[in-house]
């Protein structure tokens, strides 16, 4: 028999033991509730304050192992396993009988005494065994394990189940985003929230979603960033803020990128980029800190470390580094897409020098980017909404922290000046015209609030779904994510 017909056949025998309980009276999902008072790891950490006493546990069988009058039961918990010793004469031979037919993964509340078996093993003598939910599904650790990465992430449910290592990633990410917000708000920041359905796609250079609003029959886009709507809030008085929150961006899909990831935008008014930058580097030095216990991270095979001061680089210094070509020598957009053209670069028609010269910082910087390194002084063709460096109005006071070739961060000096800022919006209007679907619409009620005055403020946004994958060394943003897009199982 093939092992699809055994899991087959298995799963039809528990349907009948699921309605043989529900013959006796002892339907399982008729259960509501279950007193737990302790979880498995505080038995465990715990246990001469508890040896001896009486406790309640409730968990998912993982193990179990029948010796004739007596057996033994892993069960898991959220915080780990704990052993369950079921003995006939202790919970009597009627619910003895029961107890045995009970499958690997039925969830299960065990009352009893802690005690330590002859072989050291910390566990719970059952007075009383109670199931909570019956599994219909045989786990697939019961045969090959789960391995197969499209399988785990569309049932992540199954994946957190068998493989603990998993659910220790996710744990990891809540602590990183709880030590995130700690940070700020210690920092005098304030959390605030803003829409995620905006009726102008801007703050960013992405594609957005397109959806509709059937009661004011109009077009809306799921926010790319929440960056226009938090500036608003620096006008409005508010001085040091920040969003945790979902982004959106109809682009394509990799181990880096997902459709829908989670963004950290703050803004602090009266501060530049390099303040902004200061910031960066201890926020991320405080988390690393705090979550994983230590400086130096290793990331697939190779060590990151994030204890020593983070290198700072302007872009034109990192293409020379690394391409031997000065930008500060070439004079015009002609002379750039000439030189670009003889490194097999694709230069699109509306190309300026400053967008040339992040295709060269593309192709031969960021892949050598590997201790965390901030790159500063973007052109002011590819940041429409930075402000311009005082000594060289071609260059913006912005920068991007990149950490093993990928790019983390993103921040700089707000442009505040409204007529500079219509100018870069108009020049993305024409983009667009162009064909180029990321360029930014025209925001009149942004450039409005920027008529208002708002002050000198520094940005910035941080992926962290990235983060995530640095610190819990995980090589696919998809092992980040609890439920990462996936393609429709009806097109496979």
């Amino acid at each position: 028999m093939s092992t699809e017909l055994s899991i087959n056949e298995q799963e039809r025998i528990r349907m009948e033991k699921l309605e043989n309980l529900k013959e006796a009276g002892q339907d399982p999902f008729l259960q509501t509730k279950f007193k737990i008072t302790n979880e498995s790891l505080d038995i465990a950490n715990k246990f001469e304050e508890l040896e001896g006493k009486e406790v309640s546990v409730a968990g998912r069988i993982m193990a179990k192992r029948d010796m004739g009058k007596a057996s033994f039961v892993h069960l898991q918990d959220q915080s780990g396993k704990v052993q369950c010793y079921v003995r006939k004469d202790e919970i009597g031979p009627d619910n003895y009988d029961i107890f045995k037919k009970y499958d690997i993964g039925d969830i299960l509340g065990v009352r009893g005494i802690v005690f330590k078996t002859q072989k050291g093993e910390i566990s719970v003598r059952a007075k009383e065994v109670v199931l909570l939910s019956k599994s219909l599904k045989v786990l697939p650790e019961k045969f090959h394990g789960l391995k197969d990465t499209e399988t785990r992430y569309r049932q992540r449910y199954v994946d957190l189940i068998v493989n603990p290592e998993v659910r220790d990633t996710f744990i990891k990410r809540s602590l990183i985003i709880r030590e995130i917000r700690r940070f700020l708000d210690d920092q005098g920041f304030l959390e605030v929230e803003t829409p995620v359905l905006h009726t102008i796609a801007g703050g960013a250079a992405a594609k957005p979603f397109v959806t509709h609003h059937n009661t004011l029959d109009m077009d809306m886009y799921l926010r790319i960033a929440p960056e226009l709507k938090l500036k608003r809030l620096i006008v409005g008085g508010f001085e040091k803020i920040y969003e945790i929150g979902r982004v959106f961006r109809n682009e394509g899909m990799s181990i880096r990128h997902n459709p829908e990831f989670t963004m950290l935008e703050l803004y602090q008014a009266y501060v530049d980029y390099e303040d902004i930058m200061n910031l960066t580097e201890r926020l991320i030095k405080h988390v690393t800190k705090k979550v994983i216990g230590q400086e130096l991270i290793n990331y697939c095979g190779t060590e990151l470390d994030f204890g020593k001061p983070f290198a700072r680089i302007s872009m034109l210094d990192a293409v020379k580094q690394y391409s031997g070509i000065d930008f500060n020598s070439i004079p015009n957009d002609e002379v750039a897409k000439k030189i670009a053209a003889e490194h097999k670069l694709e230069v699109l028609p509306y190309y300026q020098k400053g967008d040339i010269l992040n295709l060269f910082f593309e192709k031969y910087v960021e892949e050598n980017l590997i201790n965390p390194t901030f790159i500063i002084r973007h052109p002011v063709e590819i940041s429409p909404l930075s402000k311009r460096a005082q000594d060289d109005p071609a260059y913006t006071e912005r920068f991007e922290l990149f950490i093993f070739g990928r790019e983390l961060a993103n921040a700089f000096s707000e442009l505040n000046d409204p007529i500079d800022q219509r100018a870069r919006f108009k020049r993305q209007e024409e983009l667009k015209k162009l064909g180029n679907d990321e360029a930014c619409e025209i925001d009149e009620d942004f450039l409005t609030s920027l008529e208002f005055g708002l002050p000198p403020t520094g940005g910035l946004g941080i992926g962290i779904d990235r983060l995530v994958m640095f610190l819990t060394n995980s090589s696919s943003i998809r092992d980040v994510l609890l439920f990462p897009t996936m393609k429709s199982e009806k097109k496979l």
